[in-house]
Order: structure tokens, then sequence, then C-alpha cells
């Protein structure tokens, strides 16, 4: 957002010599399941090059034959059309098996890309809190979307080119040297050119590339700071200041983009230039063998070699275009897989569960504060030594300035982050021993910031809980203040709606509000949990939130402080400590900090 400053890449987006191996690494442990199509693909290329390798021999033999029968004005067309016939065969068969292994491989990618956007969104939901922390939104949707797909893109591409390539390469060598070693050679006199030329051009087009991918994720970061702020921008008329930071990223990515290409584009061109010359050569020294008695060179084997050259300079221009792309595919590869080897939260498939499956009616709703330190840096420590007794039924309101410890707090007691030490108990149980899936279960939680997915409003309301009925449902509308809104919806519960619906901010606070009342569960953590509706819409939903909270055990962040005077137990935060804590009235006649705060909002009031 504005002001803050954007998050740059994570070190492990840093492209190295050793990127290479790695990503092959990952790629190979990651895509077994697809061995065998992949195998099967490159097992129909190479068939396909050996066609294509026989295939000028056959040319020889029938440029041979016509020269041979020109002379004497008698050409053998029975012979010539056989191996016509033959090479249009040949030819047949090397499109079809090319053309199937390029289907399969085209599968295998696409499939393998679909692998991958799974494990990514799997580990989006198993990685600590603490990585968003550090890392953009439009970053990691770059990972998700732009770098898997130039991944599989390279890895479609790239691996069918090399592979057809080297086997190519090594066939021609074989059959120009089985042809005349000769002129072989002569075809090899070209080869440091290309060798030059390739390592020149992969040399200064590479870190291009890899800055590419950088700078697309950057661009996409911008973009998704600008999405999601429009309210701020236009309310600090910052359009132009946006606009401007967008079109310096935008105009550093055009810029990259516009290198990558020059030099990418460099290698067709001088390629060409060097199969000119190895054509040149051939014919030249081919001509001088010719008129040497017992050389064995015929016109068909100039023919033949004149094909030879293409067969030998393509794979090699292919090879280099490969690597062109290649170094595309190894950063989106590196950002790809440093992102799937996050460290993720620790395996509690061991944990047993410390409640029953519905802890709803055995969870009595104690939770003790057992000298608990954190800080999101460790540099940095937000809650210093907090201890707290939270009897079972007791509404616990937290209060303080702001940065205080209030909401680092609540996600402690939900296990988003953990501590850096002490402990935190639930009905005597340490949270470390039970499974976070099982923490989740037993509390309701409604935050300041509202959320409502795609579907009906019936789904989102109902959301993963199981067992209600239409009665839970109508009560939750009606305790929430949801009736009006529901009944000015077409289809009512049954209505579509998704986060771009106009749905005011109100009324999706109402609808989280619901979703928690649904839950039914033991605990309850509301933070600033009316902080989108009106005074008497509050009014009313603290009312519903009390019934709702009647024997459960509830925790109430809140900045009105006069929303939470009936509470039974009020902590006072300050700087990561409890200062002071007690009810409303006990505060109050302490005349402390407590009170300074609750005088002064009355004064601004």
């Amino acid at each position: 957002m504005m002001g803050q400053k954007r998050i740059k890449h994570r070190p492990g987006d840093i492209v190295n010599k050793g990127d290479l191996q790695a990503v092959m690494k990952n790629i190979s442990a990651s895509m077994k399941r697809y061995y065998v199509p992949f195998f099967l693909s490159l097992f129909l290329l190479v068939g396909s090059v050996i066609v294509a390798i026989v295939s000028p021999d056959i040319l020889k033999k029938m440029t041979d034959t016509i020269n041979a029968g020109s002379i004497n004005k008698n050409i053998d067309m029975n012979a010539v059309m056989k191996y016509g016939i033959t090479l249009i065969s040949m030819f047949a068969l090397s499109s079809i098996s090319s053309f199937i292994s390029g289907m399969v491989l085209t599968t295998v990618a696409m499939r393998y890309t679909e692998q991958l956007r799974r494990e990514i969104i799997a580990k989006i939901n198993n990685i600590p809190l603490k990585y968003f922390d550090s890392s953009s939104a439009g970053d990691i949707m770059s990972r998700l979307t732009n770098d898997v797909d130039t991944l599989g893109q390279s890895m479609q591409q790239t691996v069918a080119t090399m592979v057809q390539s080297i086997f190519m390469l090594v066939g021609v060598l074989i059959a120009m040297f089985i042809s005349s070693w000769k002129l072989a050679l002569v075809c090899l006199a070209t080869l440091p050119l290309v060798l030059v030329a390739v390592g020149f051009i992969v040399k200064i087009a590479g870190p291009w590339f890899k800055k590419r991918q950088d700078l697309i994720g950057d661009v996409e970061g911008v973009v998704e700071e600008n999405y999601n702020g429009q309210v701020i921008i236009k309310l600090f008329n910052a359009d132009e200041v946006m606009t401007e930071e967008f079109e310096k990223h935008n105009k550093e990515l055009g810029k990259t983009l516009f290198t990558s290409e020059i030099f990418g584009g460099l290698m067709q061109p001088v390629m060409n230039f060097v199969s000119y010359v190895a054509y040149a050569a051939v014919c030249l020294a081919g001509g001088l063998l010719m008129q040497q008695a017992g050389s064995g060179i015929t016109f068909g084997t100039i023919t033949a070699f004149l094909v030879y050259v293409n067969l030998f300079q393509s794979p090699l221009t292919q090879i280099a275009q490969a690597m062109n792309n290649m170094q595309s595919g190894i950063a989106s590869g590196k950002r790809v897989f440093a992102f799937l080897g996050e460290k993720e939260l620790p395996d509690e498939k061991e944990k047993q569960i410390q409640f029953n499956k519905d802890g709803k009616e055995v969870v009595k709703g104690e939770v003790i504060f057992d000298h608990v330190s954190f800080g999101y840096d460790e540099n940095r420590e937000i809650i210093h030594d907090f201890s707290a007794h939270i009897k079972p039924g007791m509404k616990v309101a937290i209060v303080g300035p702001t940065g205080a410890g209030k909401t680092t707090m609540v996600n402690l007691l939900m296990r988003f982050y953990e501590t850096n030490a002490g402990n935190i108990y639930i009905d005597g149980v340490n949270m470390k021993d039970m499974k976070r899936e099982e923490i989740h279960d037993i509390f309701a939680m409604v935050l300041q910031d509202t959320w409502v997915f795609e579907g009906t409003l019936r789904e989102n309301l109902v959301y993963n809980t199981e067992g209600l009925t239409e009665e839970d449902l109508q009560n939750a509308i009606h305790d929430a203040h949801l009736v009006h809104f529901v009944r000015g919806l077409h289809g009512g519960l049954d209505c579509p709606i998704t986060e771009s619906s106009e749905i005011s901010g109100g009324q999706k606070q109402l609808i989280t509000i619901a979703r928690a009342m649904l839950k039914k569960a033991p605990l309850l953590i509301l933070d600033e949990a009316t902080s989108n509706v009106d005074t008497r819409t509050e009014e009313k939903i603290q009312e519903a939130m009390d019934r709702l909270s009647k024997g459960k055990t509830s925790f109430v962040i809140a900045h009105r402080l006069s929303t939470i005077r009936n509470s039974d137990l009020i902590l006072v935060m300050k700087d990561g400590n409890i200062i002071e804590q007690g009810t409303h009235d006990e505060l109050m006649a302490m005349n402390g900090f407590y009170t300074s705060l609750y005088n002064s909002q009355f004064a601004l009031e």
C-alpha cells in the first residue's frame, strides 16, 4: 500500500550458476508420475531423428542415379520413383512421429504445470503467516501464474529441442564420416564459429532473461497495490504518483524485454550466416575432390552433404535457441521451487485430539497465558512476559493504543504464530500439544477485515460448518440483523455474491458475524467486529453477541471503550505488557492509563 516500502524478491529468487542443476533436480523429483509418457515422447522423437538422418543417403543414391542416366540420356525412372516414394514415406513417418511426440510432451507439460499450481496453492495453506509478512501478494501470484507457465513452456519446448538436436547432431556426424570423412572435416571446421557465436550470445542474453522474470513480479506487485489501494489513492489524489511509479517499473520491464529479445534474436541470423559459409565450403571442397581420381565423391555425395550441413547446423541453432529459452525457464523454475521449498508449518499428524471432535460441549474455556513472549522479528520483541488467567465463560476485553500488542495476542491464541517463550493453555492443555485444526475448530472469529467468496449467501454463511439446520440459519440472520439485507436480495439466501458485489462494508461485516454465530464454537474472538457498522446496528449486534457469548469464553478487541464496559475482565495493554486489569468500574477507580484512554475518547466525542 501507499507509504509502505515495496517488498523486493527474497534471497531465494536470485539466480546463480547452480540454478540449472537445482531446477532440473527439482523437476526430475516432482514429475516422476509423468516419466512413462515423457520417455515415450522422447522415443518417438528419436525415431523421427533417425529417419531424418537416413534420408540424405537415399537422396544421394537418387541424385547419382539421375546423374549417371543423364550422361547417356537413359535415366532409370523406376529406380528414381522407388527412391522418391521411399523418401516421401520416410518424411511422412518422421512427421507423424514428431507430431505424436509433440502432442504427448505438450500434454505432459500441461499436466505438470497443473500439478505445480496445485502444489503452490497447497503450499500457501501450509506455510507460516510470517512468510506473508515479508512477501507481496503480487509476487506470489506471479509465481503461480507467469512463472509456472514459463517453466511449463520452457520444459515443453526446450527439452524436446535439446533431445532432438543432440541425437540429430551425433547421428549426422556419424553419417557424414561414413559418407566422406574429408567433407565431414570441412563441415566441422565451421564448428568453432558456431561455438563462439553461441557462447557470446548466451552470455550477454542470459542475465537479461533472468532480470525479466524478476521485473515481471515487481510490475504485478505494483498492479496489485493499485487495485487494492484505489480508495486511498483517490482520497489522497495520488493517481499521478501511482501512475508514475507503475510507468517507472513498466518502462524498466519494457526495456529489459526488448533487450532480451534483441540479444535472443541474434541467434538465428548468426547461425544462418555460419550455415551459408558451410554450404560454400562443402561445394568448394567437393568440387576439388571430384577432380581427384578415386576420391569417391559424386554429385550425390555433395547433394547429400548439403542436406547434412543443414541437419548439422540446425541442431546447433536449435540448441543455442533452446539455451536462450532455458534462461527464462531456469529463472522461473528457481522462483517456483524457491517458494515450494519454503519451510512449512510443523507436521502434527502424530498429535492426538485433546478434546472430542465436536469439542463445543467438552471445552470449558479456561485460558491461561503463562509468561508469553513474542516478536514478529527476532530482534524486536512485541509481547514481553505476558501472563493472564481467564476463567471459563468470561468476557475478556483487550484494550490499548495502536501497536500495544492486542491483535498479536489473538494471533498467538489462534496459533497463527508460535510464541518465542512461554505457553498458552486451554483447559489445562498446552496449545503446543494440540493440532492447529483442533484449535481453529473451538474458536469462532470475527475480524475487522471482512471476507466473502464467490458463491451464494447461504454458502458464505455456512462455510464449512456441518450439521446446520434452516432454523439455525434464520436465527443467525435475525441475531446479526441481516433480515432486511436478505429480503432485498434476488433469491434471498441463494443469491450469488462475490467480493466484488455491490455489498457495503457493514453488510459484509454482518455476514462474517452471522458466520461466526453459526459455528457455535465454545470460544469467541472479536477483533473490532463492529467497526464497519453504524451506532444503532452496533448496539443491536452487541446485544446479539452478548447472548451468543453467554456461558462461553470470549475475547474482544475494541478501540471504542464504551462497547466493553460490561466485560468480566479488561486487560489494558501498553508496549506488549499488561499494565492494568480488572472490570470497567475497578479500572476507572484506579484513575490510571485506562481512565485516561476512556476519558480521552469521550472528550473527542
